[in-house]
């Protein structure tokens, strides 16, 4: 028994994926190229986009919301993840990683299945509501600009349905976030934006260690 959550040395890393990740050949393949590219660290865990798959089966989610697409992995996790007549609504602000991501998820056959629209997300967000989409959504996760994280959130909210989850990636921003030294710009902005949550009566809360912190929020 062990009453805090247990340190990943690589060794316990491995083991994790080895006995865990089910990660195809197109999902490793994607990875693969998203590694060689700049920004590459923008990619999430494979661990973490099988665990949002998963997630979103135990919902039975059929409607989901991502914002920031990059080259496409979450969005293909999420996506498969729901029925036939499911329907993610992916939001990025560039042509050159959607590209990327558009190839995947043909090769997937999942275009039927994503709608991306290109633009700033929190005018795509806003588009969403002024098109009466308010409480439709079961699904969504935020992995974009860190300092709009809370207009995402607060957009991303009154989308969700009651009792809609909503996952907000890099919360932990490789520890920086505990370091009381570091004042930077995006640390500040994380700290205060995870507060923020911490204290909203709105949602249900867990924080998770997974890949660079990961918040899960249930819309009460």
């Amino acid at each position: 028994m062990t009453r805090r959550t247990l340190a990943l040395t690589d060794e316990v890393y491995d083991y994790l994926l080895a006995n865990s990740l089910r990660e195809d050949a197109l999902l490793a393949d994607l990875r693969e190229r998203t590694a060689s590219m700049p920004l590459a660290g923008m990619q999430i865990a494979p661990e973490q986009g099988q665990f949002m798959a998963l997630l979103a089966r135990l919902m039975g989610a059929r409607t989901a919301l991502e914002i920031g697409v990059f080259t496409g992995y979450s969005s293909m996790c999420v996506a498969r993840a729901l029925p036939g007549d499911g329907r993610l609504v992916a939001l990025d602000a560039s042509e050159e990683w959607t590209r990327v991501a558009r190839e995947y998820w043909a090769r997937a056959e999942l275009e039927d299945r994503i709608e991306l629209r290109l633009g700033p997300a929190v005018e795509s967000l806003d588009a969403l509501l002024a098109e009466g989409r308010a409480g439709s959504f079961d699904f969504a996760f935020i992995d974009a600009d860190k300092i709009e994280y809370p207009d995402y959130y607060e957009r991303t909210l009154q989308l969700l349905r009651c009792g809609g989850v909503m996952l907000i990636d890099n919360v932990l921003r490789e520890g920086r976030v505990a370091d009381g030294g570091d004042t930077s710009q995006g640390i500040e902005a994380m700290r205060t934006f995870n507060k923020m949550l911490h204290e909203d009566s709105r949602i249900d809360l867990s924080m998770l260690p997974l890949g660079d912190g990961l918040t899960l929020a249930r819309k009460r």
